[in-house]
């Protein structure tokens, strides 16, 4: 009987992942047909979108990628999240490394015919998850002290004097997304830049579950990003989050300058 908890919690686990790899009805393209090799989940998640103008973009983004535009509009989101189980296909998740908590900013691009999200800061709240993370991914990891509680998220990183406070109250579910809504959050696809490489890497999930957030409190200063976070979010979404199948890494030689 003491083994059968493990084996039944494994054995669910498998069948919830088959059950999410064969739900593709709203994915824009087909899952890779290799096989997937991590298994993460992005849970409590806070998002914050910003309409920005393409200009105070295009120097933040390799010229390999091109940016997506919403009704000719670019976009560039924090958001503020819980990373848990993630973990290689076949390996058990290590709580110690595998559950941090962790603040993206990205934008949205398009290349090799898809739609994706591009990085420009990832930070973790936990110093080895990072290293592994950077070192598996070549993702742009960093340490920051992130706290996180109930209807609060801080962070602080030192080095590049980068501060996010904010506190907030969940709300209704979104029984209807708008179109920006589904824009913003249904990416099947991460891109990200290396010196001689623009790396690519397939990702699926189920839909993402969205409700209203209220932030009644929100302090963010990122010196880098000013020109593109400087003034209030337009838009806000709360998610309780997505179980993430993601594939290997695909490298394309970056374009020789002249």
């Amino acid at each position: 009987m003491e083994t059968r908890g493990p084996y039944l919690k494994n054995l669910l686990c498998k069948m919830r992942i088959r059950e999410i790899l064969n739900t593709r009805e709203h994915r824009p393209w087909e899952i890779p047909a290799e096989n997937w090799m991590y298994y993460q989940e992005w849970n409590h998640s806070i998002f914050m979108h910003w309409q920005v103008e393409l200009e105070d973009l295009k120097k933040f983004v390799p010229k390999e990628l091109e940016i997506d535009l919403f009704e000719g509009k670019p976009w560039v989101s924090v958001v503020a999240f819980t990373m848990e189980k993630i973990r290689p296909k076949n390996l058990p998740s290590f709580a110690p490394v595998s559950n941090f908590d962790e603040i993206n900013i990205r934008t949205y691009i398009k290349s090799n015919n898809k739609t994706g999200v591009y990085f420009l800061s990832i930070e973790g709240g936990t110093k080895l998850s990072c290293k592994i993370a950077k070192g598996i991914s070549e993702l742009p990891y960093r340490f920051s002290k992130i706290k996180r509680s109930p209807n609060k998220f801080e962070s602080r990183n030192s080095e590049f004097n980068d501060r996010l406070d904010l506190e907030y109250k969940v709300g209704s579910v979104v029984s209807k997304k708008t179109d920006l809504d589904k824009w913003l959050t249904e990416r099947y696809a991460l891109f990200q830049d290396s010196e001689d490489s623009i790396n690519e890497f397939d990702i699926h999930h189920l839909e993402w579950p969205i409700q209203e957030i209220d932030l009644t409190k929100l302090k963010i200063h990122y010196p880098r990003f000013d020109t593109l976070l400087r003034k209030a979010p337009s838009k806000v979404r709360y998610s309780s989050g997505v179980q993430v199948i993601a594939w290997g890494m695909n490298k394309t030689p970056r374009q020789e300058t002249t």
